[in-house]
Order: structure tokens, then C-alpha cells, then sequence
């Protein structure tokens, strides 16, 4: 009976986060490279709300440590001004396949030590010369299992002509974000 009056009433269960779906990232990459010109710039980052105690700040160096062993990159750990933390990884522009196994990871192992609701986001960075700002951001909302880009303009502008023309340029490759209210703006983000 609950399903039935949640139905009625148009409300929906939370979509669960799919992580997998970042793999989606290295195809659509080309695609969009293809259509726009933009390229990897090999940063990647995965943004959350600290959480406090001591647990916490172990998996954060644990997560660190993961990445950096063997051929891994070393991880960056940034604050932002919104009180943010972002897991900073770089890689070469040619290893977005890499640099998402090594996101894939981060949000994995918070998420397997019940960290999950913190998570907000990861993004991919690009470059590309038709964009007056430079940069572009595939963003994964965490909580959406939803993809969207993010083109910053000086000026704490964004340009919604290219993150509306990549909308269609990706539609097919990933699952992108329907409401538009909730393309946040990743001010500061690293990359960008």
C-alpha cells in the first residue's frame, strides 16, 4: 500500500550509486574529443564532506597510500573555501583509463568503509580551445548515479551554450543528469 500512495504522490526511491558507470568515462572521452575538441588534461578528483574522527582521517591516508604504491600516482588531498575535501589525482592525459581505475577506487573504498553518504562527486578534467575559459569538468554526482558537465568562465560564469552542446554530444554515452538544477557549479575545483 505504501508503494502505491509513494506512486500517487510522485515520490521515488534514491537512485543507488553506480560507480561502474565511471568506466563509461574513457568512451566518452573520444566521443567528445571527436565532437568538440576537448581532451583529458589527466587531473581527476573526487570531492567530500570530511567526516570527523580519527577513522576517517586513517582511510583518507589509507586511500593515499593505495594509489602510490607500485605504479599507482600520488594522491593530493585539497580543502576548498566551501569546507569541502577533494582526493586529487593526476595522470598522464593519455591515461584517463588509469586515472578511472583510480577514482573508481577512491569512491570504492569510502563508500566499503561507510563513508558512502559523504561522498558528493568525482569530476574529469579537459582542455580545449573553444572555450573562452579553457576548461571543462565531466562531474558524477555520487548520490544521482548522474553525469554533467561544468564549463567555468572567469568571472564565476559558466558557459551554458558548451556544457548544453556536450549534454547532447555525451546523451548517448552516458546517463546525464536531467535536472538541470542540479548541475551545481564546482567553483575552485581542481583542474578548472
Amino acid at each position: 500500500m505504501a508503494r502505491w500512495w509513494d506512486a500517487l504522490l510522485g515520490r521515488t526511491d534514491p537512485v543507488k550509486p553506480d560507480l561502474d558507470a565511471l568506466f563509461a568515462l574513457p568512451s566518452a572521452a573520444v566521443t567528445l574529443q571527436a565532437a568538440t575538441g576537448f581532451e583529458p588534461n589527466g587531473m581527476g578528483s573526487v570531492c567530500f564532506r570530511p567526516a570527523e574522527g580519527g577513522a576517517f582521517g586513517t582511510l583518507e591516508r589509507d586511500v593515499a597510500e593505495l594509489l602510490a604504491t607500485g605504479e599507482g600516482p600520488p594522491v593530493e588531498k585539497v580543502g576548498d573555501s566551501y569546507g569541502y575535501t577533494w582526493l586529487v589525482v593526476r595522470r598522464a592525459p593519455g591515461a584517463l583509463g588509469d586515472l578511472v581505475t583510480d577514482l573508481h577506487a577512491v569512491n570504492s573504498s569510502l563508500e566499503a568503509a561507510g563513508f558512502g553518504p559523504s561522498l558528493l562527486c568525482s569530476l574529469v578534467t579537459f582542455t580545449g580551445a573553444t572555450s573562452p575559459g579553457g576548461g571543462l569538468a565531466l562531474v558524477y554526482l555520487y548520490k544521482r548515479g548522474t553525469f554533467y558537465p561544468f564549463a567555468p568562465l572567469p568571472g564565476r560564469r559558466r558557459d551554458n551554450p558548451l556544457e548544453l552542446q556536450v549534454r547532447g554530444v555525451l546523451a548517448g554515452e552516458l546517463r546525464i543528469e536531467a535536472d538541470l538544477g542540479r548541475w551545481f557549479p564546482l567553483w575552485g575545483a581542481p583542474g578548472l
